[in-house]
């Protein structure tokens, strides 16, 4: 794989001159047409042995195309609010939309990098890593988003010659840092790395390009050819079902049909306990302990079910500056611009604060999925991928606790008809909730299948017989004092 770029080829100026018009012309054209077409957004990976000239050479790809619609995103290891996210939180925050292109320095391959370039590597860390990088990579293709990765490379003598020969110039010597000066005392060990960091994540969606970089014209030519292929590369690249993340097979039970929904709480009795549960939950989140966590709560239902109400007896109880709550509605032009989980990505929280979902990433393989919004594809593929995210959101510290409220339609039919008649409460009811009630039957397919593929331990559904209000704020409190007591 590294062979021709170890043998350090190069193009003379003569050759060089002509091929780099016609590539600014190309690049240029391909860009605008992409940014008409708004269709996919384009990331260029960029890695490779240091001191190779990769910002040498993002820094001419600035200048060959139009700057404005290049989004440069340059990461160093995570600090500050990042250690209390998900390492992939700040890549997900910072995608470009579709039609722009992105080029990402510092990716999420520099922990595997680091992990294969040790003098013993953990084998079992690399594989780890590269099936979530795997995972990650084919979700963003099959979401529209297409990736090159580009691994400049060189000799060793090449990559030392280099080096010196900015070192000679004050102008140039800043382009060379401490670390480019130690490559050549152990070059083999990070070309073996590098070699397996390709082996294991070169894919057909998500390809890696291998730039012989000892000469500037080569190394410029053929980083402009590659992201030049990317750019007219039509359609979307087919995914191998090896690379896709799938749903668990199960048998699909209808939960929501065995709820007790007779259950109820006496006023008196409501009251007095509601006072302890909030109380317990104030404790709870200003608790020293909770600083080292995060909690997100989630909350789904039938239309009616009582969601706002149960959320502002939990809100009740919490200091206004520790918490956000997310109303979640159809996506926006900017959320339909990336991929489906960008806008639930932003809103993770850091340690020590609340984020509360008033309906949430589920509405994929529930509204989407019934009002044919998303194709059977895509909401098939949701479940693992929710699976994944909530997966992610648990190894950094948080707390996921997830609520269905479930009424049964007569009641829902009640709140409907009272709703219309209240001049506090009209603006709660739409033609669209007249319209899902005809759907009821489906949707609760949708809710039954949905709980079954993604009700996990790190992530449970808690389901809460809601034709008793009063009892319902008391489940939901009840469940969410008990897991963050359960932190101490």
């Amino acid at each position: 794989m590294f062979a021709e770029a170890e043998a350090d080829p190069s193009l003379s100026k003569d050759e060089f001159k002509p091929l780099e018009a016609r590539l600014r012309v190309a690049l240029l054209n391909a860009q605008y047409q992409r940014l008409a077409k708004a269709d996919k957004t384009l990331l260029v990976v960029v890695a490779g042995i240091d001191g190779a000239g990769k910002g040498a050479t993002v820094n001419l790809l600035n200048e060959w195309m139009d700057p404005r619609h290049i989004k440069t995103l340059a990461y160093g290891p995570r600090e500050g609010e990042e250690l209390e996210r998900p390492p992939l939180w700040r890549y997900w925050n910072d995608l470009p939309p579709k039609g722009s292109t992105g080029i990402v320095f510092g990716s999420w391959y520099a922990p595997l990098i680091f992990e294969a370039t040790r003098k013993k590597p953990n084998h079992d860390s690399i594989e780890a890593q590269a099936a979530t990088i795997r995972r990650f990579e084919s979700m963003l293709a099959a979401e529209g988003v297409q990736i090159v990765k580009l691994w400049f490379h060189l000799s060793a003598e090449a990559q030392q010659e280099r080096a010196k020969r900015l070192l000679a110039s004050p102008e140039t010597a800043w382009q060379v840092s401490p670390v480019d000066l130690k490559v050549h005392k152990k070059y083999d060990r990070i070309r073996n790395a590098g070699q397996a960091v390709l082996n294991h994540t070169d894919t057909g969606h998500a390809p890696w390009v291998v730039i012989p970089s000892a000469d500037e014209n080569m190394r410029s030519a053929r980083t402009a050819e590659a992201v030049l292929a990317a750019m007219r590369q039509r359609g979307v690249p087919r995914i191998s079902p090896s690379f896709v993340a799938h749903s668990r097979p199960a048998r699909i039970v209808d939960r929501l049909g065995q709820l007790d929904y007779d259950a109820k709480i006496e006023k008196n009795d409501y009251e007095s306990e509601l006072g302890l549960l909030q109380g317990r939950l104030a404790r709870a989140a200003r608790s020293r302990k909770f600083q080292e966590r995060s909690l997100v709560l989630v909350f789904e239902g039938q239309d009616a079910a009582g969601k706002g109400g149960a959320i502002r007896r939990v809100t009740h109880a919490l200091d206004a500056r520790q918490f956000d709550i997310t109303p979640v509605a159809a996506p926006n032009s900017e959320a339909l611009a990336r991929p489906y989980l960008w806008r639930f990505w932003r809103q993770v929280p850091r340690h020590g604060r609340i984020a509360i979902f008033d309906r949430s990433w589920y509405g994929r393989v529930l509204v989407e999925r019934v009002e044919k919004l998303a194709a059977p594809a895509n909401w098939r593929r949701a479940y693992a991928e929710i699976n994944d995210f909530e997966e992610q959101l648990v190894a950094s510290g948080a707390l996921v606790l997830k609520f269905w409220l479930a009424v049964t339609p007569d009641v829902q039919l009640e709140r409907f008809q009272e709703r219309e008649k209240s001049p506090f409460k009209n603006f709660k009811i739409t033609a669209e909730d007249w319209r899902n009630r005809d759907k009821w039957k489906e949707y609760a397919a949708a809710a039954n299948e949905m709980l079954t593929r993604t009700d996990v331990a790190h992530a449970p559904w808690h389901l809460v017989s809601a034709n008793d209000k009063r009892y319902a704020r008391l489940q939901v409190l009840r469940h969410i004092v008990e897991a963050m007591e359960d932190l101490h």
